[in-house]
């Protein structure tokens, strides 16, 4: 009886953690939900680097309350020597949509 309750224990430990593990993340707090889906982004002409040590980073739809705006990409030097530019996106959510912002990492 006991190693019953012990493995209906262990499957219902097992069941659990597999279903949050397949949940992505929740939103930031704070977060604005727009629901018009976010247009393709813009091609953009990239132009001559400002220096050996910049990093291009891309433009971007942001959100102005009622429409988007296109936000253009910009060379940026890094915080420190080894930083990566990670890309902000848009997320659908249940909600609708919204905006995580780039960083450096």
């Amino acid at each position: 009886m006991r190693s019953l309750r012990l493995l209906a224990f262990g499957a219902a430990l097992t069941l659990g953690t597999l279903l949050t593990a397949a949940c992505p993340p929740g939103p930031p707090p704070g977060v604005v939900y727009v629901k018009a889906r976010p247009p393709v982004p813009v091609t953009e002409v990239v132009v001559a680097s400002p220096g050996p040590d910049y990093v291009w980073v891309p433009g971007y739809h942001r959100w102005d309350g009622s429409t988007y705006v296109w936000v253009r990409g910009t060379w940026q030097h890094p915080p420190h020597a080894h930083a990566k530019w990670v890309e902000g996106h848009w997320v659908e959510h249940r909600n609708g949509w919204y905006w995580v912002e780039g960083r450096w990492k």
